[in-house]
């Protein structure tokens, strides 16, 4: 059976059951990702971001602790409003963490401690 509508994706003239929508499945798939793609870019742009940060910390993080300069993660474009969770540790500092990367402003506003994620930080 022939039917009279075009296919949402291409145009072509949509041939099958009463029902189908699309002239294939190449273009079914193709129009479902794009709309997927399109109510998804936020999502997808975020977790951009948090992969970046995180790639930022393990760099200037090799043994596992270290302090370093605001200014040094804002050069290579840390962003500082997107972390993936938060711990409090005993002391009432607030640890952000883009994964297993936390950091924390210490005294000085202008540093930056960054640590790995401990066991006792996942309780």
């Amino acid at each position: 059976m022939t039917k009279k509508i075009a296919c949402p994706q291409c145009g072509e003239k949509v041939i099958g059951r009463t029902d189908k929508k699309f002239c294939s499945t190449q273009c079914r798939n193709s129009f479902n990702n794009k709309v997927r793609s399109e109510s998804e870019k936020q999502i997808i742009d975020i977790n951009r971001i948090l992969r970046k940060n995180r790639k930022i910390l393990q760099q200037f993080n090799p043994e596992g602790r270290t302090t370093i300069r605001k200014s040094h993660l804002m050069d290579m474009g840390f962003d500082f409003k997107y972390h993936t969770h938060t711990f409090s540790s005993s002391k009432g500092n607030l640890y952000k963490f883009c994964y297993e990367f936390g950091y924390l402003e210490i005294h000085d506003p202008l540093k930056i401690l960054i640590i790995n994620e401990q066991p006792y930080m996942k309780k």
